[in-house]
């Protein structure tokens, strides 16, 4: 069930609101009860069979957070055993779900080995909930999460908007609202703040992600026939497609929690306006972002510590970013080209070095676009086909390209008006007011959306 559909629409959300806020006039736990169970029904709807490994992994994190918050201050040895172990427990399970078929395929290529793969359906959100288990585990050996109940421990993983596909929310920012009696009560305002972003959030994936990654699918699986042309309206249509995408999917999960007034994080703060790959990541999937720079980044590189660890720091983050994205060498190298650009954006402000605004945007946009590239190419001869095919002036003609059309061509050019002109939703949001003009605008949104939703696609890091 994703949240652009009719059957969440009008079916699962205004069921789970309208019992939820019930249940909370008489007694706030039945109302935290019902939203838990919701949620885990939301999950299991997607991923019925990972269900209760899902829920087994969630009790198993919350028993060994227990025990880290209790053994840290008796025994640093047990602590340290008992931290292991929750990682490891979390990494073997995203492990086996995610890169088993990966390490079968590298030991028949290396070892000249025929052995069978499993074909491993991924479980939907197991990334994305991984990170947030293991930062609850590493905060709870830092005894920073004593005092969590059971329940309000249970919404932190599983509360539904943004349980598939992020943001990753942290443990510090969300436990104290369902703690907080406040958030149990009927807000109007948050309602229709809720709704507006929802609105603006179902917009972007509907009218313009899933028509842009409509025509760059196809042209990608079929990389090794692109034109020059097709090259640069697929490769852009997929740079587009993504920030449509991921940041619609977050403005949805953003609009849902405040309707149920949880403060989700903002995930995306216009990252295409970036003028190097240090502000880019400082942009895009900040959530992301912030786990990686506060649980590897900073495990590796200290105050005080010199540049070249610095530098080193920030490679192995993107290197795990790299992996963490994907199941194949190309997110790996894909990793490993994104901390080499962030590194060249640190060492030319260390040497208090700029460029000139635009070549500075044009090069960040530029790697950006070809690192997006290395991302949705099946293999590195399909990427280093399209990369070469942009350049490739012998290739290019205007005739007898299926791959590229004057109705791409146009939603290429309102993407790039809007990322590049028109503020982006949290900008958006501050101006907000539960007014007839706002709620125009949101209604109108979401009747172009609802009129085009029988045709929606998966939202691109569904499973993942």
């Amino acid at each position: 069930m994703i949240f652009s559909s009719y059957t969440f629409l009008f079916k699962f959300l205004p069921i789970v609101f309208a019992v939820y806020f019930l249940l909370n006039r008489f007694n706030r736990t039945s109302g935290k009860c019902w939203l838990a169970c919701s949620s885990l029904f939301f999950y299991g709807y997607g991923s019925r069979h990972f269900l209760p490994f899902f829920v087994g992994s969630v009790i198993f994190n919350y028993l060994i957070g227990l025990l880290l918050n209790t053994f840290k201050e008796k025994s640093k040895i047990i602590a340290n055993i008992l931290l292991v172990t929750g990682i490891l427990g979390n990494v073997t399970l995203l492990g086996y779900y995610k890169y088993m078929d990966f390490f079968i395929l590298n030991i028949n290529f290396f070892a000249e080995k025929k052995l069978p793969l499993l074909h491993i359906v991924l479980p939907i959100g197991i990334s994305f909930f991984t990170f947030q288990l293991i930062a609850y585990l590493i905060d709870s050996y830092r005894c920073k999460t004593k005092g969590y109940s059971f329940l309000n421990y249970l919404l932190f993983i599983t509360f539904f908007p943004q349980l598939i596909v992020g943001p990753i929310v942290h443990h510090r920012d969300v436990v104290p609202q369902y703690e907080d009696p406040n958030t149990s009560e009927l807000n109007y305002k948050n309602i229709s703040m809720g709704i507006f972003l929802f609105s603006i959030g179902c917009a972007k994936k509907i009218l313009i992600a899933d028509p842009l990654t409509s025509w760059a699918q196809p042209a990608f699986s079929h990389a090794q026939e692109l034109t020059m042309l097709e090259s640069w309206f697929s490769s852009i249509s997929y740079t587009l497609s993504y920030y449509f995408d991921l940041s619609g999917y977050a403005d949805m999960a953003i609009g849902l929690g405040s309707m149920f007034n949880i403060k989700i994080p903002i995930n995306f703060n216009s990252p295409y306006k970036a003028r190097n790959f240090a502000d880019y990541w400082r942009r895009w999937h900040m959530t992301l972002s912030r786990f990686l720079g506060d649980y590897i980044f900073r495990s590796i590189f200290h105050k005080g510590d010199s540049a070249r660890k610095f530098y080193f720091a920030i490679f192995i983050t993107f290197l795990v970013s790299g992996f963490w994205h994907g199941a194949g060498w190309t997110f790996v190298v894909w990793g490993i080209f994104n901390g080499i650009f962030v590194i060249f954006a640190h060492a030319m402000t260390r040497a208090n070095k700029r460029l000139p605004f635009f070549l500075a945007w044009f090069l960040t946009f530029s790697g950006v676009v070809l690192v997006r590239i290395l991302f949705v190419s099946a293999s590195f001869g399909d990427a280093i086909y399209v990369v070469k095919t942009l350049f490739d002036f012998s290739n290019l003609q205007f005739s007898g390209i299926p791959y590229a059309s004057v109705g791409q061509l146009i939603y290429i050019a309102i993407g790039f008006f809007i990322v590049f002109f028109l503020p982006n939703s949290m900008e958006i949001k501050e101006k907000f007011r539960p007014n007839l003009k706002f709620a125009v605008f949101s209604a109108i949104l979401l009747i172009f959306s609802m009129l085009n939703m029988s045709n929606v696609g998966d939202f691109l890091y569904f499973q993942f």
